[in-house]
């Protein structure tokens, strides 16, 4: 990795305080939404020039959308908007992305990667979707570049491999409590019940498992693509830290969301795990971590604010319309539901991130009773495809980048992936929506 610069530093530096003001806040005895808001923001300013040219235009066009229909909003229709406040949507979930970042920090010293088996076939093409897939629900995107690396040792990573990754990581959307989705659904709908969720989510992303092994099979041949296997020591981390969060959920701190025990949870789990080693290193690696790792987040962080405003921008203007008295649907159920998923993954396939999709949809709903679970589901679901998919999504983008594979390409590779995976979305829908 290329030495950080001072700006960037500086950067990494707010986004580190924007993380701890978010612990700090989680007492009680202090407000600090705004303050951590605002770091957020400004470390977004300061490393604006560095953010991918698409996913700069695309958060650029969602903030200019958003202050404007703020501003439509208040002089046109005279809504009141608080303005200090427009920049705090969306800052809870980037805080815990940043936690989530933390947890690299475990078992990763130097240049080391997991041990695994190497294998070939497609049952190596299985094994790299299940590591990538399981790492991925805690380690989120790094998952993919810690296999990812390890099978390009000997040679670029073929198109089976290349979509192996991205599918393992994508359908953990589907049910991960640590995932960057699953952050934003339980922001944008804090009622909705997370057990139904992974009832219906866990099937799903086990079925593009098995898809993705059958699909590569039948397209490609696979006798010397090689595959990555996790040693079994290697799941204690996932599992130990999903059983963490439960714990703090149902126990320690049942007042506390899933998203915030995520957030100060992680991070404490990596500081840990290194002061064993002795304070000095331990305080080293964070700091190494912020000043270098923090910055390379810019992409997601950006996005993720800039949907915020546009998310409220929009829900402001609706709102000011129609006077609170227009929704999308009257009521929301599987029909309903269904056409949002549809709606959602096409827009994802038009280069639209399905955050966008999701948080413009929730702005447009009244969701009462089940139907913030429901709800919930659609999201994770499109979510899971419409990431996959994508050409512009995190996952393509960070593919594109690190391995010099075309986002379109994958596309195009993943169209038939999508379709059936969508066929099962609307099944899993149909059956939730009778269910609740």
């Amino acid at each position: 990795m290329h030495e950080s610069t001072p700006r960037q530093r500086i950067a990494g530096g707010l986004i580190l305080l924007a993380l701890l003001l978010q612990i700090a806040g989680f007492s009680g005895l202090v407000g600090t939404l705004y303050p951590v808001s605002y770091a957020l923001w400004l470390a977004v300013v300061l490393l604006w020039r560095d953010i991918p040219r698409r996913s700069r235009r695309q958060a650029g066009v969602l903030i200019a959308l958003g202050i404007g229909m703020l501003f439509i909003a208040r002089f046109g229709y005279g809504a009141r908007v608080d303005w200090p406040g427009m920049l705090t949507h969306n800052a809870f979930v980037v805080t815990m992305l940043v936690g989530v970042s933390f947890i690299a920090l475990i078992g990763t010293q130097g240049n080391r990667r997991p041990e695994g088996q190497r294998v070939t076939g497609a049952g190596g093409v299985l094994r790299t979707w299940l590591g990538v897939h399981f790492l991925g629900t805690i380690l989120n995107l790094s998952a993919v570049f810690m296999v990812g690396d390890r099978l390009s040792q000997r040679a670029p990573l073929s198109t089976p491999q290349l979509l192996a990754l991205n599918r393992g990581l994508s359908s953990a959307a589907l049910w991960s409590p640590f995932f960057a989705s699953m952050g934003v659904v339980i922001a944008l709908v804090p009622d909705m019940q997370y057990g139904y969720v992974a009832l219906a989510g866990f099937p799903l992303a086990m079925a593009a498992g098995l898809i993705t092994t059958f699909d590569l099979r039948r397209r490609f041949d696979l006798t010397a693509v090689e595959g990555f296997s996790l040693a079994p020591q290697n799941l204690l981390m996932p599992l130990c830290m999903a059983a963490l969060v439960m714990l703090f959920h149902f126990w320690l701190t049942p007042a506390l969301s899933i998203v915030g025990i995520i957030t100060f949870l992680l991070p404490s789990v990596a500081l840990a795990f290194n002061l064993p080693h002795g304070p000095v290193y331990a305080l080293r690696r964070v700091h190494q971590h912020s000043m270098t790792r923090l910055p390379t987040m810019r992409g997601e962080i950006s996005l993720f604010l800039a949907a915020g405003l546009f998310t409220l921008g929009l829900s402001t203007l609706v709102d000011a319309v129609t006077q609170d008295q227009w929704t999308l649907f009257a009521h929301f159920g599987a029909p309903q539901a269904m056409s949002s998923f549809v709606v959602i993954v096409l827009s994802a396939m038009l280069g639209l991130h399905p955050i966008i999709g999701v948080s413009t949809l929730a702005s447009i709903l009244s969701l009462e009773g089940s139907a913030p679970t429901l709800f919930a589901f659609v999201a994770l679901a499109a979510w899971a495809v419409g990431t996959a998919v994508g050409p512009l999504s995190g996952i393509n983008l960070s593919l594109q980048g690190r391995y010099g594979v075309s986002g379109y390409t994958l596309m195009k590779h993943n169209l038939g992936y999508a379709a059936l995976m969508s066929a099962l979305a609307l099944i899993a829908i149909a059956v939730l929506a009778a269910w609740l």
